[in-house]
């Protein structure tokens, strides 16, 4: 009996084709959250252009800004505000956890720059794009971190700002609750069972809904609460989970194939 030849690499270029095409409705989302986030700044918490752009570089993280602008305008401690909003970016350890082997042998700084502009879309686009690949590909992070997620936040963020002046009520054009129905978008390509899909639904239905009721800010860290707490009252044995995180199979989702197979010089071309 013959054995079967391994299929043939991943052709490179299609596969940096496709992260850039998967990247466009980034750009184009990444632009419309940087401009709600300046004009909400501006128009609720009196943020200078200053302040909003500092803030997008410094922090340069979407749901935790939000955030920071309702605690800011009700006169919350700068104190509590840095603990809240390190709270509701905590997610970023399980991505910086699943993101970290493919990282393995880069250089500390690249790493340190590498965490610093890793977010919501960064993760999946990247993790798909490796996963894709079958190894690390410096473009596979750097486009979607800079290009598709910084740049157009950063755009959106300025011209939010230069003309929060003129839009008085933002809640008018519904742009109060875009940010959260993103984030429920974006939670699809991490859905692998039952428990997922009922935390992506109940997470994004809540979080919108109190965004419409009360404000983006409690909208996004409610749905963020509630949508995985109900998740967890999905049965393990009736969830057909086909990735549940600990597992073999979620470290083989999220991880490297073959890592500790490959030569580090390998890895890197």
């Amino acid at each position: 009996m013959t054995t079967p030849s391994p299929s043939p690499p991943p052709d490179l270029a299609s596969v940096r084709r496709k992260l850039v095409l998967d990247s466009l409705g980034i750009i184009l989302s990444g632009a419309g959250f940087g401009f709600v986030y300046g004009l909400t700044a501006r128009t609720v918490a009196g943020f200078s252009p200053i302040d909003v752009m500092a803030m997008s570089f410094i922090a340069f993280a979407g749901a935790a800004q939000f955030a920071a602008i309702g605690y800011v305008a009700a006169g919350v401690p700068w104190g509590v505000i840095g603990i809240l909003t390190g709270l509701l970016n905590a997610r970023h350890i399980l991505y910086s956890a699943a993101i970290a082997p493919w990282f393995r042998g880069r250089p500390f700084g690249e790493r340190a720059v590498a965490a610093h502009l890793l977010t919501d879309e960064a993760f999946a686009l990247s993790i798909a794009h490796f996963r894709r690949l079958g190894r690390f590909d410096a473009f596979g992070y750097w486009f979607p971190a800079v290009v598709a997620d910084m740049i157009p936040w950063l755009v959106g963020s300025l011209a939010g700002v230069l003309i929060g002046d003129a839009i008085l009520d933002p809640e008018r054009l519904g742009l109060d609750v875009i940010f959260a129905a993103a984030m429920a978008g974006l939670a699809v390509v991490l859905i692998t069972g039952r428990r997922e899909l009922v935390a992506a639904i109940v997470g994004a239905t809540v979080g919108v809904a109190v965004s419409l009721a009360v404000s983006p800010t409690v909208g996004v860290i409610a749905g963020g609460v509630v949508g995985p707490a109900v998740g967890l009252l999905v049965p393990a044995a009736t969830s057909g989970e086909t990735a549940p995180i600990g597992s073999e199979a979620s470290a083989d989702r999220y991880g490297p194939r073959h890592a500790a197979s490959e030569p580090p010089e390998e890895a890197e071309r």
